[in-house]
Parts: structure tokens; C-alpha cells; sequence
């Protein structure tokens, strides 16, 4: 990393703050050097990037941490089960066709998500990944996402673009 660019925090440019008063604030920072800090503050700074958004058509088997943006084009209720056991919440599962101006992929749904999946509806897709069901590719977003539902969209969904009828197959390579 190159961090001849780097300014320090105002408040760590005090000489007083980061040679006496910087140790005595917690046990462990006085292990931590004042270049070691700056590192930490860029590395912090880095993580502030904005997410980046993916199309339909980028996804690959066994993807993961994808944002899509995307309008549900059918949504199909698969199960739903009472649990006998101390959370006595009910498990539903909900198939949705999910799509974007590039394609459509079969996306799976599970408890609180099935809501947001209305026929119409358009939504936000965080932390998502690709799950393998039978060889072909399904969408899902587990407890670490989220599904937002967001004002309409304005693109058209493309249908002739179905990514989840592709059938993939593992194979491999010896040496």
C-alpha cells in the first residue's frame, strides 16, 4: 500500500496526545506504535468504499457478497412449516423469479424475505450469493444480508436471459 499520501487525523497530529496522553487512554494502546495507527486509520478508510453493484448476467456459480438491484417477475410460495420447538416460529420457503434489464435468475426466499418478494415489487439485494441446486444456479441472501424492498425500478426486466436453466457440472482437472 502506498501511504505517502496520508494525512493523520487532527487529533493525532498533537504531539502530546500521541506521545503521553495516546498510552494512557486504554492497556493496549500503549503496544500499539503511532505508524501502526495510521495503518489502521487508511485500512478503516478503505472499508468505507460504496458497495458495488452486479447485473444478472455477471453471476457465476459460487459467487458471493453480491448487491444486485432487481424486480421480481413471479414469486411461488414452496413450503411452509410450524416448529415444535422453543422459538415456535414457522419456516416458509418461497421460489421468486428475480430479474434485471440483463437476465432473470431463480432466487430463494426463506422466512421474513418472502414478504418483500411481491409480484412488481423491486428490491435490493445485499451480501448475496449463489447457491448450486442441482447443478443449476439459484440466488440467496442468508442472516449476514438483506432484502430491501426500494422505490419502483426503472428498467425492463429481460426474460430471454434465464441463468438458472443453464445446468452446470463440477469437474476436475488431475495433473
Amino acid at each position: 500500500m502506498n501511504f505517502s499520501s496520508y494525512t493523520s487525523p487532527p487529533f493525532l497530529q498533537n504531539p502530546l496526545f500521541a506521545t503521553q496522553a495516546f498510552p494512557t487512554l486504554h492497556p493496549l494502546f500503549s503496544k500499539i506504535r503511532y505508524s501502526q495507527l495510521r495503518v489502521y486509520w487508511k485500512m478503516a478508510e478503505q472499508l468505507k468504499q460504496q458497495p458495488a453493484f452486479v447485473k444478472i448476467n455477471q453471476l457465476r456459480p459460487g459467487a458471493f457478497g453480491l448487491n444486485l438491484t432487481v424486480k421480481v417477475v413471479s414469486s411461488k410460495a414452496i413450503m411452509t412449516r410450524g416448529r415444535n420447538g422453543t422459538q415456535g416460529r414457522n419456516m416458509r420457503l418461497a421460489e421468486c423469479l428475480v430479474g434485471d434489464e440483463t437476465g432473470i435468475v431463480v432466487f430463494t426466499a426463506r422466512n421474513d424475505q418472502v414478504e418483500a418478494m411481491k409480484e412488481g415489487s423491486s428490491v435490493i439485494l445485499r451480501n448475496a450469493k449463489i447457491d448450486m441446486y442441482k447443478g443449476s444456479m439459484r440466488l440467496a441472501v442468508d442472516k449476514w444480508g438483506r432484502v430491501e424492498v426500494t422505490e419502483p425500478a426503472d428498467f425492463s426486466v429481460t426474460e430471454d436471459n434465464n441463468l438458472s436453466l443453464i445446468e452446470f457440472e463440477l469437474i476436475t482437472v488431475e495433473e
